[in-house]
C-alpha cells in the first residue's frame, strides 16, 4: 500500500528535526572540545579551519591527511557532519 504524500512529508519533517538536533548536539561537543584546547582564541579564517577539520577527519578515518597515529575508523563516522556543521556554525564565534 502506498503512503499518502502528507504522511511522507510529516515523516520527512520529523527526520529533519531529529537531524537538526543531532547535528547541534555534535557541534556543541566539538565546540566544547575546541574551546578547551584554546581554538576559540586563535584568529583563523573559517575556510582554513574547515580545511584543518577535513585533514583531521582523514587522519582518523585512515586517509592521507595529517600525521601518523590515531585510530582508523572507530567513532569518527559522524565527524564530517560535525566538522562542516561546526565550521558553518562558526566555532570561533562561540
Amino acid at each position: 500500500m502506498k503512503k499518502p504524500s502528507a504522511k511522507i512529508r510529516d515523516e520527512i519533517a520529523k527526520l529533519q528535526e531529529q537531524l537538526k538536533i543531532a547535528e547541534a548536539r555534535e557541534a556543541e561537543r566539538i565546540g566544547r572540545i575546541a574551546l578547551r584546547v584554546g581554538l576559540g582564541e586563535i584568529e583563523i579564517d573559517e575556510a582554513e579551519l574547515q580545511a584543518a577539520f577535513e585533514q583531521l577527519t582523514k587522519r582518523f578515518r585512515g586517509g592521507q591527511g595529517g600525521t601518523t597515529g590515531g585510530k582508523k575508523g572507530g567513532g569518527a563516522a559522524s565527524t564530517p557532519a560535525v566538522a562542516s556543521g561546526a565550521a558553518a556554525g562558526g566555532i570561533g564565534e562561540a
